[in-house]
């Protein structure tokens, strides 16, 4: 389509250019009057000239701009940088402290950088939200402010199944991003992410939302990430995802990438999430999940169709383990549960976040789908360390680790049925037997356990004095004998 106004514009001109020799002419000779042509053609060009101001566009199309929210978040987006000793692999007869005390030797250790981002959440209480992954095992956490103050942060509490960590400063003049609500984000949403990618200080990135609920991803062992094709690199982690009023409703978190930069595939740990999360760390250091005693999977159309339902939306409870506070609610093997605390429930990953987001002893409310009909469940849920035990109490031959419920976000939750190895002890006779952290006891002399209390029946109800083991470790399976 052409433009008209451009081309009014280029006639005028040419008019304007052309009627503009009869003035020239007037200035060089005032006999140019007396002709009648010269006068007429002289006097139209200075009404055009009078003319062609009247008729320009009075205001002009304002500059859109995010300029302003930023002026107003920037203040609270801080940049993180923690330094952390790392242990550097030396030849063995230097382990030996014994070697190390004779020749008065340091420890072989250098120091390790690492560089984030985080957001101020409460300015009076100097709170900081940012990623677990970015303060992990740091020794001094730095953190520096927009006008350049270095201030040095405390660890209030940190969640690495949901990758949420809690700092405070002390400091004046601080200001803080509100909370937004992140169950209202759309797909299509603009968004902007603010980070520190590459060391590079407070770089903004504009985008969109492109997917919500994302899980199943294997980042974290809670899921629900937001998906934006703003630009997050390394170094954005732990900075907000913002809307364009000025709302924090993310906090980047991961991205996905062959060589580890931005492709457009950007991830966010929702608003709301952290929101409960931080509630948690702030008021107990901790987040102390609690456990239903159920196994989950998603609603197939298969199932769908075999449950007589017709939608797909739905988790459905695959097992109720035995004395659980899923039992104890009256919660059965086949029921499909659409709704959890008034959220809706689309997939086992909404049901395994929900559950997970729950403080250990309270309650959650739950919609099931029973038959056909909709039924409204009441369960507490209950408290996993109380499922922990520590090795020496179930035997001495495993003094030094700790047994427990398979964690959520290891591999094999949900999958199998067994006594995860939550920690060992560097030379304790668990360590010395070759069981390590992560390792998965599935059944205990030929017996099969799925708890605590079961392998603890199965090592004292046996003749034998030695222990032997079937664990699960990555893809492999094998047996330990322990004498």
């Amino acid at each position: 389509m052409r433009d008209t106004s451009s081309s009014r514009t280029w006639t005028i001109f040419r008019t304007v250019t052309t009627l503009g020799r009869p003035l020239q002419a007037l200035r060089e000779t005032p006999k140019a009057m007396a002709r009648p042509a010269v006068c007429a053609r002289a006097w139209a060009c200075v009404l055009l000239l009078a003319w062609v101001p009247a008729a320009w566009p009075k205001t002009l199309p304002q500059r859109q701009t995010l300029a302003p929210m930023l002026e107003q978040v920037l203040p609270a987006v801080v940049n993180i940088v923690t330094r952390t000793r790392v242990r550097v692999q030396a030849h063995p007869l230097l382990d030996d402290p014994f070697f190390r005390r004779f020749f008065d030797l340091p420890e072989p250790e250098r120091e390790s950088l690492s560089v984030g981002s985080g957001v101020i959440v409460d300015a009076k209480h100097g709170y900081i939200v940012t990623n677990h992954h970015v303060i992990d095992n740091a020794d001094v956490i730095t953190v520096t402010l927009r006008d350049q103050r270095r201030i040095q942060a405390k660890v209030v509490g940190t969640d690495p199944e949901a990758d949420v960590a809690v700092l405070q400063i002390k400091a004046k003049d601080l200001k803080a991003i509100p909370l937004g609500d992140s169950d209202t984000l759309r797909v299509g949403d603009f968004v902007v992410a603010i980070g520190s990618p590459f060391g590079l200080g407070q770089t903004v990135t504009y985008g969109i939302v492109s997917a919500l609920g994302r899980s199943g991803l294997g980042i974290e062992g809670y899921e629900n990430f937001i998906q934006t094709d703003a630009s997050i690199n390394p170094g954005n982690s732990g900075g907000p995802l913002l809307t364009t009023d000025g709302m924090l409703v993310g906090i980047n978190a991961a991205i996905v990438g062959p060589s580890g930069g931005n492709i457009g595939i950007g991830f966010a740990i929702p608003s709301n999430m952290v929101k409960a999360i931080m509630e948690q760390l702030i008021r107990h250091g901790e987040v102390r999940r609690g456990q239903l005693g159920v196994l989950i999977q998603d609603l197939t159309p298969e199932l769908a169709r075999a449950f007589g339902l017709k939608g797909t939306e739905g988790a459905v409870i695959a097992r109720v383990l035995p004395g659980s506070a899923a039992e104890k609610a009256g919660i059965q093997q086949g029921d499909v549960v659409v709704e959890a605390n008034g959220h809706p429930i689309r997939s086992g990953a909404d049901l395994r976040n929900a559950i997970g987001l729950v403080r250990a002893g309270e309650p959650i409310r739950l919609e099931i789908v029973r038959d056909g009909r909709r039924k409204t469940i009441q369960a507490r849920v209950g408290d996993p360390n109380r499922a922990k035990a520590a090795g020496e109490q179930l035997s001495p031959k495993l003094a030094g680790a700790l047994l427990g419920p398979i964690p959520a976000r290891h591999p094999l939750h949900g999958r199998v049925e067994g006594v995860a190895i939550l920690e060992v002890k560097r030379g304790s006779p668990a360590w010395q037997a070759g069981l390590r952290a992560g390792d998965v006891i599935v059944s205990a002399n030929r017996r099969p356990v799925a708890r605590v209390s079961d392998l603890r029946k199965a090592l004292h109800n046996t003749d034998t004095t030695s222990l032997l083991l079937h664990v699960l470790r990555g893809q492999e399976a094998f047996y330990v004998v322990i004498e």
